[in-house]
């Protein structure tokens, strides 16, 4: 790729979708030339204020875009990624990566056929608390998640296992080498027709277990991971990017005491920081750092977990 500004486009510009035109039209090296909705005031709203071209029509941008991001429902992100995956575009289409593994799929074989880089928007990768607690993680024993929030007034076409839930799936497989093990999951539908509160425990191979809450249905708004360890425990608030590291010591005595306290943590804005490691990862021609087949393996396990809620529904 060339040092010139890489023309980038934004399909669906609804909740998530204007925060990438807002971002990606502050980086520097990126020309922003067109946000894509069918509802043409929400395209023309996302344009507004940068040199971005409103289209409602995903065709009119065809063979003008270095990349695009695509934040359209998840139906149909198959839909629309594969014909940029197929024309050698690269793509970065939002959590979860597809209505099923089977589409998530095909979006891999478009990308492997044409060499196009397919990244996924699992932002909380991206989270500055989270970078400052990886590199102390080491062979986890055991992992709780609350991830709760208040119901919202869009992604009720997805279960809260793909809509929030696989945020902390993600993560968890990217922290762990090992496979899933086992499965245990339950979940019930309260304020829509889809599941709205679950639980899951897994086990992995590695004997680790994980044991994860997701809820839209909460008064309080929580987003929290904790690792526990061979003398250690860290925290992780996602929301408030805060880290805590604790690890078992002991003094010229040999008396045991706990040390620790709050990481360093440097602020920033997780999508942000995502959008600007597709970027490079467009421009240099590497792995973004979301790749599409670590989308799919959260996908799929997020179909293990749907699939075991189901048959206690």
């Amino acid at each position: 790729m060339t040092e010139r500004s890489l023309r980038v486009a934004v399909v669906g510009v609804g909740h998530v979708g204007r925060h990438h035109a807002r971002l990606l039209s502050s980086l520097s090296d990126v020309d922003l030339v067109a946000t894509v909705d069918l509802n043409q005031e929400r395209a023309l709203e996302a344009a507004h204020g940068t040199s971005a071209r409103a289209e409602t029509d995903v065709k009119a941008i065809e063979g003008q875009v270095d990349a695009v991001t695509i934040a359209v429902p998840t139906e149909k992100h198959l839909e629309i990624a594969k014909p940029f995956l197929e024309a050698g575009v690269p793509v970065l289409v939002e959590k979860p990566m597809a209505s099923s593994v089977a589409e998530a799929d095909e979006m891999l074989a478009a990308a492997k056929r044409s060499g196009a880089c397919l990244a996924v928007g699992h932002t909380e990768r991206f989270n500055p608390a989270l970078a400052a607690v990886s590199p102390l993680v080491d062979r986890p024993r055991f992992i709780e998640v609350h991830r709760l929030g208040s119901f919202p007034s869009r992604s009720l076409d997805i279960d809260v296992v793909f809509d929030v839930m696989i945020h902390d799936l993600d993560v968890i497989l990217g922290m762990l080498d090992s496979d899933v093990a086992s499965v245990e999951a339950v979940g019930v539908p309260i304020l829509s027709d889809r599941i709205d509160i679950a639980n899951a425990r897994l086990r992995f191979e590695s004997g680790c277990i994980a044991n994860l809450t997701a809820s839209r249905i909460s008064r309080d708004r929580v987003r929290k991971i904790r690792f526990f360890q061979s003398g250690a425990y860290l925290s992780v608030d996602y929301a408030a990017q805060a880290a805590e590291a604790w690890r078992l010591a002991t003094d010229d005595e040999g008396e045991p005491s706990i040390e620790g306290g709050k990481l360093e943590v440097t602020g920033g804005e997780p999508l942000a920081r995502e959008l600007a490691d597709f970027m490079l990862a467009v421009r240099h021609e590497r792995e973004p750092g979301v790749t599409g087949a670590q989308g799919r393996r959260a996908l799929e396990l997020a179909e293990r977990i749907a699939d075991r809620i189901a048959e206690h529904v």
